[in-house]
């Protein structure tokens, strides 16, 4: 191998070493990144905790169950839950680093166009993640949980104790009640089912509601990001909205509870970023058809030869027989 195809090797591979270079430096900084956002959102932990869970006290206070109580039965589990918290929201912490971290590497890459065209949407999709995740947990998981814990008696034990005391209290032996100790009421019949749950199951539904709505909310910033790379018309999303429609009704009945009204608003909202999707994919195709056409590389539909009697005349020419038919 000579001299020149030795440099030749070597400078096709300077490139990608820089490249992997640069790619080490800025994974190192998001992970370092991540880890501070663990460590602040573990801080606040036990507040984030309470407002998930916030849907399913309101549910049970209104269910009638005075002092709801969430339980954990093994000695690590809510300590894991605190640190499940603190990874998710660690993460939406750090998403503004990573996020500067993945343009930085991306767009010394990327025209000038290129870079106007996918910066909005690095923009815009941690928006309508948290809008998705705010409308479920605002408004999804309340009527999930009404849904889940009205078919249970959820006014727990403690009502009854309570009831018990003040019976007691309005009875003038508020003394002997208080000398007494606490029992639970005797039942003539039946089993008491009452609603005690666990802090990690519970949360775990909240979060894959949040989850489940916030990618659902990417739908407008996916298809327009496609329909800006040419992937996508808004002809042909238009085209398939009955299969569509189909499609956001089993999703529906996958994400929430068999519960008509949750299903009939997740279907109302998913079908509405839609339409949002085929509207902002037509913007995109007029803008980019109005830019071909102030740089004249936009051309019309393809004439119409049957009505053009130049075409005609090619036609008739061609119809008449060769020289070779003709000594035939």
């Amino acid at each position: 191998m000579s001299q020149a195809e030795n440099d030749e090797i070597e400078d096709s591979s300077a490139p990608l070493i820089e490249h992997l270079a640069e790619l080490r430096t800025r994974l190192i900084r998001s992970v370092i990144a991540f880890i501070i956002g663990i460590v602040l959102a573990f801080t606040v932990a036990e507040p984030i905790l309470q407002f998930l869970l916030g849907p399913i006290e309101a549910t049970l206070r209104e269910l009638g169950d005075p002092s709801p109580t969430m339980q954990y039965t093994s000695p690590q589990e809510y300590l894991f839950t605190l640190f499940r918290i603190s990874m998710v929201f660690g993460f939406a912490l750090a998403f503004p680093v990573i996020s500067y971290q993945l343009w930085r590497f991306v767009a010394p890459g990327l025209y000038k166009s290129e870079k106007g065209a996918f910066l909005p949407f690095l923009i815009a999709s941690p928006v309508m993640f948290l809008l998705g995740a705010s409308f479920a947990h605002f408004v999804v998981t309340p009527l999930a949980m009404a849904f889940f814990l009205g078919f249970a008696d959820v006014s727990s034990i403690f009502a009854n104790l309570l009831s018990t005391a003040a019976d007691r209290v309005s009875d003038g032996v508020a003394g002997v009640a208080a000398s007494e100790p606490a029992m639970v009421p005797e039942t003539s019949e039946g089993i008491r089912i009452t609603f005690f749950g666990k802090v990690n199951e519970s949360l775990d539904i909240t979060l894959k509601f949040i989850i489940a709505f916030g990618l659902c909310f990417q739908l407008p910033v996916l298809l327009t990001l496609m329909g800006k790379a040419g992937l996508v018309t808004s002809e042909g999303l238009g085209s398939v909205r009955k299969y569509a429609v189909v499609a956001i009704l089993v999703l529906a009945a996958l994400v929430t509870p068999p519960d008509v009204t949750t299903q009939a608003i997740l279907f109302t909202v998913v079908y509405g970023l839609y339409e949002i999707s085929i509207f902002l994919v037509r913007l995109v195709e007029k803008k980019r058809e109005k830019e071909l056409k102030e740089q004249g590389l936009w051309f019309e539909d393809e004439p119409d030869t049957e009505n053009d009697p130049m075409f005609d005349e090619f036609d008739e020419d061609d119809g008449e027989p060769d020289d070779e038919d003709k000594t035939k």
